[in-house]
């Protein structure tokens, strides 16, 4: 039989009852778990200098003297906040609920409510923690739900919930350290549901269908999203758009802060963001998941007449500065 509703707040709205009655089962379960003390909130952000816990593998940081629940914390809460939390549920709700629609009320969010139902389930299956028998009870109802449905709506006298998507599409998310993933379909929609409402996301950022299926120079230049430009830039090749966009070299030079790559330095006509401008393209200094360096472009002042003084004022440098770096990320 599912817990009551605290009897104090009867008076409240459901939603709100719902979501006191969730709150003080997690705070029950933290002192249970010992999460709050300062033995355990001590190892968060790092080991003797050593770096964050997030970032070690799990042999490592036992082997350091990291709490194993706070090593399972790691695995589990942690990396499932950054792949549900952040990289899934965010977009998603960019697509379905953007800004302009009224919100429909307090959502819970079924499977993706893992990131805080797995961290407590975990704890108790591996025998770091046991919960009172209410409190057990009371989890094994919020584990049913994020097995069973997507995100749900509870109103008085009725209940909201929608199904889960029929397709999710994920690639590693890069400086990963726990299996945390990312959305990302480069031939389709990286989330679809059976109703046909689709995600569009490439590389983790939230883009529209265009940007996928029919890119073009004019598209991108009417879109206001920076990282939306960038995607579909990508997406028609940089070489394709420097030259249907009509942008002229300035300048080429070796990139001093990432070898064996180069800097080119373009001047962007008037018309086509409004102002006088020059655009730097670059290599990125990390590697991406797939073993590639991805290119990208950054807006610098028309003023700036060569590679290297662009890419030193991205940093706060001169040129002459930015030639003596070893190396950049």
């Amino acid at each position: 039989m599912p817990p009551p509703l605290p009897a104090r707040n009867f008076c409240w709205p459901l939603v709100a009852r719902l979501a006191t009655l969730a709150s003080e089962l997690r705070e029950r379960m933290d002192d249970r778990i010992g999460q709050r003390s300062s033995s355990l909130i001590s190892w968060t952000w790092g080991v003797s200098g050593t770096g964050s816990v997030r970032t070690m593998a799990p042999e490592e940081a036992l082997a350091a003297g990291v709490p194993v629940k706070r090593v399972v914390e790691a695995l589990v809460y942690d990396a499932l906040t950054e792949t549900l939390r952040d990289s899934v549920c965010a977009p998603v709700r960019t697509e379905l609920l953007p800004p302009a629609v009224d919100s429909p009320g307090l959502a819970w969010y079924g499977q993706h409510d893992a990131t805080w139902v797995a961290h407590y389930d975990v704890m108790a299956r591996v025998g770091l923690t046991t919960y009172l028998s209410d409190d057990q009870d009371q989890l094994g109802l919020w584990v049913e739900l994020a097995r069973s449905t997507g995100w749900w709506w509870p109103g008085e006298g009725m209940c909201v919930m929608a199904e889960r998507p029929t397709e999710i599409h994920t690639e590693p998310q890069p400086g990963g350290f726990h299996g945390e993933l990312r959305l990302h379909r480069d031939d389709g929609p990286a989330v679809l549901y059976a109703d046909g409402v689709q995600v569009h996301v490439l590389h983790g950022t939230h883009v529209p269908e265009w940007v996928i299926n029919a890119p073009t120079v004019e598209r991108i230049h009417a879109e206001r999203n920076v990282e939306v430009r960038r995607s579909a830039i990508e997406r028609i090749g940089w070489g394709a758009y420097i030259e249907q966009a009509r942008l002229r070299l300035v300048g080429t030079t070796g990139d001093p802060g990432n070898p064996g790559s180069d800097l080119h330095l373009y001047d962007v006509p008037r018309e086509l963001w409004g102002r006088p401008a020059r655009l730097l393209l670059v290599v990125n200094g990390s590697v991406e998941p797939d073993g590639r360096r991805r290119r990208y472009g950054l807006s610098v002042p028309d003023h700036l007449e060569d590679p290297l003084s662009a890419a030193g004022w991205t940093y706060g440098l001169s040129g002459e500065q930015y030639a003596g770096l070893v190396r950049r990320t």
